[in-house]
Order: structure tokens, then C-alpha cells, then sequence
């Protein structure tokens, strides 16, 4: 078999203490671009993440999907036989351990469309998760469990998935809605979905998310309002 072309994309949000090491940890044999999407940082987030290697692409509208979708964009733009065959998707913070890439993409190797990277089966450093995110993966893996029975033990930002399903999947979300709506839609579509265990440690900086009160309580809302109204289409 052939040797997939595979980019990574980097949602990146005042990442400048960490970005560098989640670049430089990437397999560089197994992956042709990286692109670090800065999300309106106002840091040295982009300067780290181009002087590491990645290719940096600004966008200014504040949103985890909103800097997902630039870095589709970007493939996008490119030729039909420019485009990838996997892209892996890991957050900018280092939580994720990027060298994991191999068993993360394998089973796309073997057939399958998606793969999540999961916490829940994998090695979860102390305090790397709040409370709130666990409970919260729970009940929305279970949610898509009773609704579509797919399968799931997390919502994992670090994911690989064949470029022409997520194509098919037509990603709209913007900002926390993100990873379950890919989950969700490759269920109602009946993707071949697998999981892997990965390792998470705790994050570098403070998280713009599940670090406030606020920020795990509009996330928890959004990830719910998806599931439900993606059901109900």
C-alpha cells in the first residue's frame, strides 16, 4: 500500500508556550503539512508555530470550528490531486502527545473512515481532565449511543479521518459544537468509526475552555443543542 499523504490540522488560540512543542513532536516522516490555524491569538502564537515549521494560517473570527474550517479551506483551495488522503485534527496546547499519530491513523490504513483518539481508554495524566469534561463526554458518548448506536467513549480533539468522509460530512459548527458534530454526522451517515487510546497529560497554560466556570457551561450547552438538533434532521 501506498503512503497516504496526511496533513494536520491545529486549531491554536494563545498557544505560544506550547505550540512549538506540539509541532515539533509531530512524525515529520509521516505527515506533509501541518497547519497551525491562529485563531485571533494575541501572543507570539503564530511567529513559534511558523519558526517550528508549520504553515500558519490566520483566522480572525474567534471559534474552535471557525479555526478548523480555515484549515479545510486552505486543502480546499488546492488541486483535486493535491489533496490528502487522512487529515488528523489535535489541539495546539499540548495535552495531546502527537507522536501517537502511527496508532491514531492505522486503522484508516485497514478500512475504517474515522478515528477518535480516546481519553477514556487511553492513559489520562491526573488533573489533565476537569470533572465537568469527563461527565460531559459521558453523557454526550452516551447520548449517540441511544440515539444512532455508534459506539463512543470520548469526544477527543486528537482524530484522524479520511479527507473525502469529511468532505462528505460537511462540517458547519464553529466553535465548541465541533468534534461532536463530525461524530454525530459520520454516525447518521454510517462511517466505519473506530477508537484508539491516547495519552493525555495536563495542558500548558490555562484552558480557554473547561478553565471557567463560564467556558464549561457554554460548552456543555452547545455539545448537548448539537446533538439533539442534528437528531431531529
Amino acid at each position: 500500500m501506498p503512503q497516504p499523504v496526511i496533513d494536520v490540522i491545529i486549531p491554536a488560540y494563545n498557544e505560544e508556550a506550547s505550540i512549538g512543542k506540539v509541532v515539533k513532536d509531530i512524525p515529520k516522516d509521516l505527515v506533509r503539512d501541518i497547519l497551525v490555524c491562529n485563531n485571533a491569538s494575541t501572543d507570539n502564537t503564530a511567529s513559534v508555530a511558523a519558526l517550528s515549521g508549520a504553515i500558519v494560517l490566520d483566522q480572525p473570527l474567534k471559534g474552535y470550528g471557525n479555526a478548523c474550517l480555515k484549515g479545510m479551506e486552505y486543502i480546499a483551495k488546492k488541486p483535486a490531486t493535491a489533496h490528502p488522503d487522512i487529515i488528523v485534527f489535535l489541539d495546539g496546547d499540548y495535552s495531546d502527545h502527537p507522536e501517537e499519530m502511527p496508532d491514531l491513523v492505522k486503522p484508516l490504513l485497514e478500512g475504517y473512515d474515522m478515528v477518535i483518539g480516546s481519553r477514556a481508554l487511553g492513559n489520562l495524566e491526573q488533573g489533565a481532565m476537569m470533572p465537568q469534561q469527563i461527565f460531559g463526554n459521558w453523557l454526550a458518548t452516551t447520548l449517540i449511543r441511544l440515539f444512532y448506536n455508534y459506539q463512543f467513549t470520548d469526544l477527543g480533539p486528537f482524530r484522524a479521518i479520511k479527507y473525502d468522509k469529511l468532505m462528505e460530512i460537511n462540517m458547519q459548527d464553529r466553535d465548541f459544537g465541533w468534534t461532536v458534530e463530525m461524530q454525530v454526522k459520520a454516525a447518521k451517515l454510517k462511517m466505519k468509526c473506530t477508537e484508539v487510546p491516547v495519552t493525555y497529560r495536563r495542558r500548558i497554560g490555562i484552558s480557554k475552555v473547561s478553565g471557567t466556570v463560564k467556558g464549561s457551561l457554554l460548552a456543555g450547552h452547545k455539545i448537548l443543542w448539537t446533538i439533539f438538533k442534528l437528531a431531529l434532521r
